[in-house]
């Protein structure tokens, strides 16, 4: 059937905000601090042992900072069952096991908004304006400097792989990084300093939660 003022298509209960930038930038500490449900898009990355895995040049190993490493669909069909239906089935990633470990379900809980954050969460701006779905599309910017300690902190602490490994990837980042903000804000993304970001997140909130004119 096609839509028409008479039947016109449902607005959904929920609005996206994107949170892309550097791995290292902060977007999951500052998504927590928004106070809203967060949905955690690296939890959509490939499987180590997925064939389709691009890889780095010179035997480098799997590019894990390539869209191409990632579900990029299904983190898209997540996002939309949360704005729609205020809930959806996520997957639970173990980056030390290099793979999905589980699934859990996450609720909305009636929040006018949601975070999906992320290193590819610009890739997703285009589809969900399109859509509809975005509240917001947002490219967290640091140091380069900054974001490499952060990385590297971070990293150590968690256990995600070899010191050495950390440190090759780390240096190769830091010198990109600027390159990947460019892109992403290409891709759609505004890219801002912590305390701007949190204030967008807020607005969205401020306008999701405003009653509708009679």
């Amino acid at each position: 059937m096609s839509d028409s003022p008479l039947n016109p298509v449902p607005a959904p209960r929920a609005r996206v905000v994107l949170l892309s930038g550097p791995s290292g930038s902060g977007k999951s500490s500052l998504a927590e601090r928004a106070g809203l449900p967060v949905l955690q898009l690296d939890d959509f990355y490939k499987d180590g042992d997925d064939p389709t895995l691009p890889q780095l040049p010179e035997d480098g190993g799997t590019d894990w900072d390539s869209p191409l490493s990632w579900h990029g669909e299904q983190a898209l069909a997540a996002i939309r069952s949360l704005a729609e239906d205020g809930r959806a089935e996520v997957p639970v990633y173990s980056i030390p096991d290099n793979g999905r470990i589980g699934t859990r379900t996450l609720v909305l809980g009636g929040a006018p908004a949601f975070v999906a954050e992320g290193i590819f969460a610009a890739e997703l701006v285009g589809r969900c304006a399109a859509e509809g779905l975005l509240g917001d599309a947002l490219c967290l910017r640091n140091r380069p400097a900054t974001t490499a300690w952060r990385r590297f902190r971070r990293d150590v602490r968690e256990g995600r792989k070899s010191v050495p490994y950390l440190l090759r990837r780390g240096w190769r980042l830091m010198r990109s990084e600027r390159g990947i903000v460019s892109q992403q804000v290409a891709l759609g993304a505004y890219a801002c300093a912590g305390a701007e970001a949190e204030r967008r997140i807020l607005a969205v909130t401020a306008r999701r939660s405003e009653p509708v004119a009679a």
